[in-house]
């Protein structure tokens, strides 16, 4: 039979999250004390700053239990605050796990979870210094605090964009939004678990070195993760910067499977490249005389494409799409909103 947290108890399941952090995380110089004590202690490198992210994933809200697996709730969970970090052109350094979990939980299921936060941060030499765990009678939640850092000089904001500017986009916004609806309207018989855009929405990949690395070139001057859509969080650039934007729908990146799913969800692709989404993909804008230089720099450390979709303009002019016939209709940046 299956161990649950109630056949073990808080305090050995912390000790088996130790374990598990042990053998499958990676151990930051950085970190003086993790975990075992009231507080971790974390050593700040001379010339950072240090960047501070949170969110929180509540299931039947945030995720699907009966869909995702636990080792890719961890990813998951763990991915959207990278994200954050790489947003900003910082580099991930210790996380700070919490879970409100049922005490029918299944401690395997917790273990695996470890393992997907630890899968996501190794590869920055990142680690979990510690957390917290509660009890909750309904759905369970995971919160995670994120810390990073980035040199002052390297920061960068949404509230920097300039009119002129070039408008990129990393990959190919909206395919977890038509992952989602994929799953929301399939028949329980049917295993969508390796479509592609079921796992663009089940482990999205935080673009934190590409952000990184046009940060430390210099080339970038706004940028934004499409945590709530590419059109809302364009929103939020226009809206700090003070600017506007037209795009240009002929040159949004729609991949060859959103085309497809599009075509099953009979939704129009544009929307979904628009809307509400998880994808976490990076919104730029740099100067036009530095676009190829971008697209370069990203290309030495990713294979993700880096396509031109628009350019900032005056604020009083919105945010405007430009259609295939060269008309334009104004477009209003709404995205994901949790109490909409």
């Amino acid at each position: 039979m299956s161990e649950t947290l109630a056949d073990i108890g808080e305090f050995d399941l912390i000790h088996r999250i130790h374990r598990v952090i042990q053998q499958e995380g990676v151990s930051s110089p950085d970190v003086v004390l993790g975990i075992g004590d009231d507080a971790a202690s974390l050593r700040p490198r001379v010339g950072y700053e240090l960047l501070i992210t949170c969110d929180s994933m509540l299931e039947g809200r945030h995720y699907l239990p009966q869909h995702i697996s636990s080792l890719d709730l961890g990813r998951r969970a763990m991915a959207v605050n990278i994200s954050d970090i790489g947003a900003m052109g910082g580099h991930p350094r210790a996380a700070l796990v919490s879970l409100g979990l049922r005490a029918d939980a299944l401690v395997a299921d917790i273990e695996a979870m470890y393992r997907g936060f630890a899968a996501e941060l190794n590869p920055f030499q990142a680690s979990i210094i510690g957390g917290n765990l509660t009890k909750t009678g309904d759905a369970m939640f995971i919160d995670i605090t994120l810390i990073g850092e980035v040199e002052p000089a390297k920061l960068v904001r949404r509230s920097t964009a300039r009119v002129g500017d070039a408008i990129l986009v990393t990959g190919y916004p909206g395919q977890a939004a038509a992952g989602l609806q994929l799953l929301l309207q399939s028949q329980p018989s049917e295993d969508l678990h390796e479509h592609p855009l079921v796992r663009a929405y089940h482990t999205p990949i935080p673009r934190a070195r590409e952000g990184r690395t046009i940060a430390c070139a210099g080339y970038v001057t706004a940028m934004i993760d499409t945590s709530d859509g590419f059109l809302g969080d364009l929103g939020h650039i226009c809206q700090n910067s003070m600017v506007g934007a037209v795009l240009f729908q002929e040159q949004f990146p729609l991949s060859a499977e959103l085309q497809i799913a599009a075509g099953v969800l009979a939704r129009n692709p544009y929307d979904l490249f628009l809307r509400d989404s998880d994808d976490y993909e990076l919104i730029i804008t740099c100067a036009p005389e530095h676009i190829k230089l971008a697209q370069s720099v990203i290309a030495n450390v990713s294979d993700v494409p880096v396509t031109e979709v628009g350019k900032i303009t005056k604020p009083s002019e919105g945010i405007q799409l430009v259609l295939p016939d060269g008309t334009q209709r104004p477009l209003t940046p709404t995205g994901w909103d949790h109490f909409a």
